[in-house]
């Protein structure tokens, strides 16, 4: 592994951890050169794959997308990074595990709406505004309504 600091071609690997969800693995790593500490992470690959956006467009998947545009919806609220990346493994395991080397960019935002809705309402709600393309103020209104019906079924299922 190169370092990132200095370009060393030889790097030391100090600790080595599972990630609490076991889909990674986290690596310490240290430059024989310039001393520099810096992390890695290992993830299995199962297959490239290959995201079909509107207009048959296609491009490579990436999940560092799906991060930035979660955290964005998730911007001051109390959640940590480690839930989010979960979120993201458990999104990209799903879509990996379908079979299929091309996914729809639908497909891909419908994951990431329901992994948002379990992890918190509100960064549901700005991720939706955009995913769902509110254009007028009524779009928005029968939205709310449906997030209400869901909250509802949700403390339900909880007191029960």
């Amino acid at each position: 592994m190169r370092c990132p600091f200095c370009g060393h071609e030889e790097t030391q690997v100090k600790d080595s951890r599972p990630s609490d969800d076991g889909g990674s693995i986290r690596r310490r790593r240290s430059c024989e050169s310039c001393g520099g500490r810096f992390t890695t992470f290992e993830r299995i690959q199962l297959r490239d794959l290959v995201v079909v956006k509107s207009g048959d467009r296609r491009q490579p998947f990436d999940r560092e997308k799906i991060i930035r545009s979660m955290n964005i919806a998730l911007r001051k609220r109390p959640l940590d990074a480690e839930r989010v990346e979960k979120a993201v493994n458990g999104i990209v395991r799903q879509l990996e595990s379908y079979g299929e080397p091309e996914i729809p960019a639908s497909e891909i935002g419908a994951l990431v709406m329901k992994a948002l809705v379990e992890l918190d309402i509100v960064g549901y709600i700005r991720y939706a505004s955009v995913y769902k393309d509110f254009r007028e103020p009524e779009d928005f209104n029968a939205f709310v309504q449906e997030i209400q019906a869901l909250q509802t079924e949700k403390k339900k299922r909880v007191a029960e």
